[in-house]
């Protein structure tokens, strides 16, 4: 299994390093598929959720939640969730190569077979053979000047997936958070939890009116998609913050805010001696997360790509065009758990496939071009890997943000071919230990393959639909704009091919389903 992780690294899980048929038999008994038995099952294995008066596991509002069914560990929720499973994993056995990136996925004939990496630290290559690989590598943030992502969400499970092979779906659907702070610099894009809306949090203008309520809702908020086109429409008509967003005022709820999200207090304290109950914050629409990803066999979570699987942000399809707060790690939890028990199956049913010994040349050379490639070729507006990373953030937050549309959309492509260009003969200097440079040089292949993805599906999607919103189309185009996925896959000559493909008719027994909550 792939997983970025949050020290920043790769960590490879090897079927081969546990016995596959315990772990399979371990998780299914562990685990069913649905998000309340994942939190029962990880407060056995040591989470701590916030509980109620009489012991029930305490649930909060997100947005676009119409009653309270978050449940959370204070506004540390993820981290505590990976304090557990890591602990959990660790005493099962399972091995794990801390500081390894991953490169390229091996394949033997059109099946996985392995993958290629190096060790960050000093620069050695690494080889894994595996019957099946789970990708589970988060998002894309990285490709975006301001993301509340941290700095390893390049895009790395997206592109291994689809230069291996599989299709990607969807790509359009960015999600932009919100609340995500955009001064004091040394804060900007960390969030501002949606939680301190539910808590009765209250946004302004720069003029000190609160544009998006009259009083303060119950047990309900708006979407995030919305509330993030509220403020960029603040912003534009000249009623923003001074740096470019709004304020969010919890003054009046202090007390209540330290006690009920005290890590969030702490870090603005910390971090930028910014006591946010004495003084509004500015925040503003923040690259969070990206509905579209990997496309997945809903059951197996198997890609197009025999033996390799998919789950958690860098996969698809369960959240449509606008994921609500919450979300993500229920959907981790449930489908990471469905993705690594299939991968497990596919393992025990398959026999090992050797892989041509041409194909690790190969990456091994690639992997060392930016070494190769000279320093001073003669051309003056040659730039180094950070400044093409810089000058890709920057067109993508410009041109592919909240507000797109053909011409914009069209301009962004023509900019990540430029700089497709440039990064072809960029140059790392020094040798390959801790090297940043040549890891960043590294990541522009993915970064600009996630960045030409988004781009060429925002522009096939000619609507405004979910979190994806068009100038030039504020409305669903033709009845059933959103009745299509949109589809690109690499091609035999290297190309970016993208196609519209009809979404299928709901099942009968989940159109009960529906009915019966609605």
């Amino acid at each position: 299994m792939l997983m970025k992780g949050t020290a920043g690294v790769y960590t490879l899980l090897t079927p081969c390093a546990v016995d596959s048929t315990s772990l399979m038999h371990g998780w299914r008994n562990s685990m069913r598929r649905n998000p309340l038995t994942a939190c029962v099952n990880l407060k056995g294995w040591g989470a701590l959720f916030d509980r109620t008066q009489d012991g029930g596991i305490l649930q909060r509002n997100f947005g676009g939640h119409q009653y309270p069914r978050l449940a959370h560990v204070g506004d540390r929720t993820g981290l505590e969730m990976i304090r557990a499973l890591q602990d959990h994993g660790i005493h099962q056995g399972i091995e794990v190569h801390m500081e390894n990136t991953v490169v390229s996925l091996l394949k033997t004939g059109e099946r996985v077979s392995g993958a290629f990496g190096y060790e960050r630290e000093k620069g050695r290559f690494k080889v894994f053979t595996a019957k099946a690989v789970v990708l589970a590598t988060g998002g894309v943030g990285k490709a975006y000047e301001i993301t509340s992502n941290s700095w390893e969400y390049t895009g790395d499970g997206h592109s291994l997936a689809y230069h291996a092979g599989a299709e990607l779906i969807d790509m359009e659907f960015v999600q932009f958070h919100p609340t995500g702070m955009v001064w004091p610099p040394s804060v900007r894009g960390i969030l501002v939890t949606e939680g301190v809306r539910g808590e009765g949090g209250v946004l302004k203008n720069g003029e000190g009116n609160r544009f998006m309520f009259d009083d303060i809702p119950e047990l309900y908020l708006l979407t995030r998609d919305h509330v993030a086109r509220c403020i960029v429409r603040e912003v534009q008509e000249g009623r923003g913050s001074p740096h470019g967003g709004v304020f969010l005022d919890i003054a009046w709820i202090k007390e209540h805010i330290r006690r009920k999200l005290p890590s969030m207090y702490h870090q603005f304290k910390e971090l930028a001696d910014i006591d946010i109950t004495q003084e509004p914050m500015e925040v503003g629409p923040t690259t969070h997360y990206i509905m579209g990803g990997i496309r997945v066999d809903a059951d197996s979570q198997m890609t197009a790509v025999p033996g390799l699987f998919a789950a958690g942000e860098c996969a698809a399809g369960l959240h449509g065009a606008n994921r609500l707060g919450g979300n993500s790690l229920s959907d981790l939890l449930v489908f990471g758990k469905r993705a690594g028990e299939y991968a497990a199956k596919f393992a025990e049913e398959n026999e090992a496939v050797p892989f041509d010994e041409s194909q690790i040349d190969a990456i091994a050379v690639h992997t060392l071009k930016p070494f190769e490639n000279p320093a001073d070729d003669g051309n003056a507006e040659k730039m180094g890997p950070y400044a093409i990373q810089a000058q890709l953030q920057e067109k993508m937050q410009e041109l592919v943000g909240i507000a797109r549309s053909q011409g914009s959309l069209t301009q962004a492509l023509e900019e990540i071919q430029n700089l497709r260009q440039q990064s072809e003969s960029v140059h790392a200097i020094g040798n390959r230990e801790y090297n940043s440079g040549w890891h960043t040089a590294l990541d522009l292949d993915c970064l600009l393959t996630v960045s030409e993805v988004i781009a060429l599906a925002a522009l096939e999607r000619r609507a405004s639909i979910g979190a994806h919103s068009r100038d030039d189309y504020p409305e669903k185009e033709e009845p059933g704009a959103g009745k299509y996925n949109t589809i690109v896959k690499k091609t035999p000559d290297g190309t970016m091919e993208i196609r519209r493909q009809p979404v299928d008719e709901l099942r009968d027994d989940l159109q009960e389903i529906i009915d019966e909550v609605g």
